[in-house]
C-alpha cells in the first residue's frame, strides 16, 4: 500500500515538474515581432535586448491577485515594479541623461542628473501611485548593500523611478505594491533572456487599445571598427487604435474588432518610460541626444504624444571613469559629435522594436469589474503584413 502511495505521489511530482517546465519553455520560446516577420532595420544583438548590454540586469516583481468588482484596498490587483541595473548589483556610477518627450508624467532623481550628468543604483518602472514606495525602497535596499555603516551620499541616495497608469485595470488606489516587492525584483535581477509583456510594472497596461507592458530591443553598431551595442527597455501605455502602426503599416485600422471592454471615456491618456543603455563611450550631453532620439522611435509606431501622455526617457552607459590617486581629477572619455549618426539610428529602430515586442508578447488580460484588453492576435497581424507587402518571412 505504501508502495503505491509513493509511485502516485512520484507521479504528481514528475507531472508537476513536467508542467512547471512547459510554462517556462513556452515563455522562453514566445515569438517575438520580427519572428512574426515583421521587418525591421537594423542589426539587433544576440538576445535583441537591453541585457545584451553588458553588466546590465533586470528584474521583475509581477502582482496579479483577485477577479471581480473593484473593492478598493482589495483588489483586482494587475500591476508590478520593473528594476533595470546600469552596472549591476553595485553603487558604481555612469553617465546619464534624460529627456521630456511629454511631461504629463513622472521620473524621480531627474534635478541630480541634470546638473551632474551621472547616475548611480537601480532604476525603477511601476505604476503611476507607487512611485514614493518604489523610490523610498530602492533607496533603503541600497543602504542595506552599499552602506559601510559612516555617513555616505548613497546611504539613501535620489534614485531614479517612472511610472504608468495602471488604473483600467489594476486597483491603483489600493496602494499594492509593498517594499518587499521592490526588494524581490532587484534581488532577481539578471542578465541574459528577460521576460515581455504583462510583467512587472508593465504588467496592467494598455497600448493602442491592445493589451500593453513591457517589451525591449538592441541594435549591435560599429563606430571605427569598434562594435559597440544599444539596448532599450520600456514600459508602455499609450496610443489610441487607429494610430497603430506597424513597420509603416496600418494594422489599427485594419483591426477593428477586440475593442477594449469598458468605458474608454473614462481612461486617462496612457504614458511611456523609456531606458536606453549603452556599452559606447558616451558624455551626459551626447546620451541626452540619444534620448531624444527615442521620440521617433514610438512616433514609427503612431504616437503623436497627446496631451495627458507622459512619455520621458533615461539614457546612460555602462562606461567608467578613471581618477587620480587622490579622486581629485577625473577623466573620462566620448565618441565625437561627428561619428553619434549610428548610435542615434539605433536608439530610433531599437526603441521602435521594443514598443512592437510589447504587442506581440503581452497577453489578454481581465482585470477590476470585468474590464479587458486584448491580445494583438499574431495571425491576424501576419495577414496585413503580408497584405501591405511588408511581411518578412526570412526573419
Amino acid at each position: 500500500m505504501n508502495g503505491l502511495i509513493n509511485i502516485k505521489a512520484m507521479r504528481y511530482i514528475l507531472f508537476l515538474v513536467c508542467f512547471l517546465f512547459s510554462s517556462v519553455f513556452a515563455q522562453a520560446q514566445k515569438l517575438r515581432a520580427r519572428e512574426l516577420g515583421v521587418p525591421f532595420n537594423g542589426t539587433p544583438g544576440k538576445l535583441n535586448a537591453i541585457t545584451d548590454v553588458k553588466g546590465v540586469l533586470v528584474g521583475y516583481k509581477t502582482k496579479i491577485e483577485g477577479n471581480g468588482k473593484l473593492i478598493t484596498g482589495k483588489g483586482p490587483v494587475r500591476t508590478g515594479v520593473t528594476v533595470v541595473l546600469p552596472k549591476g548589483k553595485t553603487d558604481e556610477s555612469f553617465p546619464a541623461a534624460w529627456f521630456s518627450i511629454n511631461g504629463d508624467g513622472e521620473l524621480t532623481g531627474t534635478t541630480y542628473v541634470n546638473d551632474f550628468g551621472t547616475g548611480y543604483g537601480a532604476i525603477g518602472i511601476t505604476n503611476t501611485n507607487s512611485v514614493g514606495i518604489v523610490r523610498d525602497a530602492i533607496g533603503v535596499w541600497s543602504f542595506n548593500h552599499f552602506s559601510k555603516g559612516e555617513f555616505v551620499d548613497y546611504s539613501f541616495g535620489l534614485p531614479v523611478v517612472g511610472e504608468t497608469w495602471d488604473g483600467a485595470m489594476n486597483d491603483i488606489n489600493g496602494f499594492h505594491i509593498k517594499q518587499q516587492d521592490v526588494f524581490d525584483a532587484l534581488d532577481s535581477a539578471h542578465d541574459g533572456i528577460i521576460q515581455e509583456g504583462n510583467v512587472g510594472g508593465g504588467t496592467g497596461m494598455w497600448l493602442y487599445g491592445f493589451k500593453g507592458g513591457t517589451g525591449t530591443a538592441s541594435r549591435i553598431v560599429t563606430i571605427d571598427s569598434v562594435q559597440y551595442t544599444v539596448g532599450v527597455l520600456l514600459q508602455a501605455n499609450f496610443g489610441k487604435r487607429e494610430d497603430l502602426m506597424v513597420a509603416g503599416v496600418p494594422v489599427g485600422k485594419e483591426v477593428t474588432d477586440l475593442q477594449p471592454v469598458f468605458d474608454e471615456t473614462k481612461r486617462k491618456d496612457g504614458s511611456c518610460i523609456i531606458i536606453i543603455a549603452t556599452d559606447a563611450p558616451l558624455s551626459a550631453t551626447y546620451l541626452h541626444l540619444l534620448a531624444r532620439r527615442a521620440t521617433h522611435g514610438i512616433a514609427r509606431t503612431g504616437s503623436y504624444s497627446s496631451n495627458g501622455s507622459g512619455e520621458i526617457v533615461f539614457a546612460f552607459s555602462t562606461q567608467s571613469s578613471s581618477h587620480d590617486k587622490n579622486a581629485v581629477l577625473e577623466t573620462t572619455s566620448s565618441i565625437t559629435k561627428w561619428n553619434l549618426d549610428p548610435l542615434l539610428k539605433a536608439t530610433v529602430e531599437a526603441t521602435e522594436e521594443a514598443v512592437v515586442n510589447v504587442l506581440c508578447a503581452a497577453e489578454t488580460m481581465q482585470g477590476i469589474d470585468g474590464n479587458t484588453l486584448y491580445a494583438l492576435p499574431h495571425n491576424r497581424l501576419q495577414e496585413i503584413l503580408k497584405k501591405y507587402n511588408r511581411f518578412n518571412k526570412m526573419q
